[in-house]
């Protein structure tokens, strides 16, 4: 019989469910407790084994089950939250999340796939702090349009700051970049595509490891660019986008913005896509997808 397990992270406890059986027990999210994990569900011999994302403290703990060749899948919290309240769950404890995960799990089976590696997941925290480096020089220079003249000395101070850090980031990235061959080919075979920048090779390079091992379909669905039908009966609503990995799918987008105003085949995809009375945004979302 399939079995299926559901871990709740904490930063120093780990709760685990399995199902079916109703098997529960906790360990210490520390050396010693992912130990014991792994030789526990070692014996358990479970088809799927999921994990839910909790601001990064689920990574050590997938990154150990994985290395002991066990079936490991992170979940989207959002997900799991929305399955409980399906069933009517509306107690929250650490025990009962993991006993929800590992019915979400039993029901939806979700795909296992590999994980980051340790060079790419490094990569991916430098893309994502270059990410809110940008956010806070947007931000503090926004104040400085409408900030006193005491105040606009200190709010340049940051600027400066935060622009020294930006240049250290980024070369770091150059240097992560710098040192893959297979990371160099791809950054190059990006950037070749009208409107793919640096930023955005790399974010895809980072953020979207699954690029090129998966179909146009599932890809398209796991950055949250496929859309949503809805309708019912006789009724047919707007279609919509949403979920997957925003940050790649931002980044897409602005790269669709220069790609739409660039003459070859994906300006004149673009432009026939609006001259058949599509909106320009779903023009653009489309040449982004």
């Amino acid at each position: 019989m399939d079995s299926f397990v559901g871990i709740d992270v904490s930063k120093a406890r780990l709760d685990v469910h399995v199902e079916p059986g109703g098997t529960a027990f906790a360990v210490s999210r520390d050396s010693a407790g992912l130990v014991e994990l792994v030789e526990r569900l070692a014996h358990e011999d479970a088809t799927c084994i999921a994990v839910e994302a909790t601001g990064g403290y689920e990574r050590v703990v997938a990154a150990e089950l994985a290395t002991a060749g066990l079936p490991v899948v992170v979940v989207n919290p959002a997900q799991v939250r929305a399955f409980a309240q399906a069933l009517g769950e509306r107690a929250k404890t650490d025990p009962i999340d993991a006993a929800v995960i590992a019915r979400f799990t039993a029901a939806v089976r979700p795909e296992v796939r590999a994980l980051r590696d340790e060079d790419t997941t490094r990569l991916a925290d430098l893309v994502a702090r270059r990410r809110q480096i940008v956010a806070m020089i947007t931000a503090e220079t926004q104040r400085l349009n409408r900030a006193s003249a005491r105040t606009a000395r200190s709010i340049k101070r940051l600027i400066t700051a935060l622009q020294r850090e930006l240049s250290d980031v980024d070369g770091d990235i150059d240097a992560a970049i710098q040192d893959s061959p297979v990371w160099r080919a791809r950054e190059g075979l990006l950037t070749s595509v009208p409107g793919v920048g640096r930023v955005v090779a790399r974010t895809l390079t980072a953020e979207l490891p699954e690029l090129g091992r998966l179909t146009r379909r599932q890809i398209a669905a796991l950055v949250g660019l496929a859309p949503w039908t809805r309708q019912s009966g006789q009724w047919r609503g707007k279609s919509f986008i949403g979920g997957g990995r925003g940050p790649v799918r931002s980044a897409l987008y602005m790269a669709a913005l220069t790609a739409a105003r660039c003459k070859g085949p994906l300006k004149d995809f673009t432009d026939q896509l609006i001259a058949r009375g599509k909106a320009k945004k779903v023009a653009l979302i489309a040449l982004a997808r």
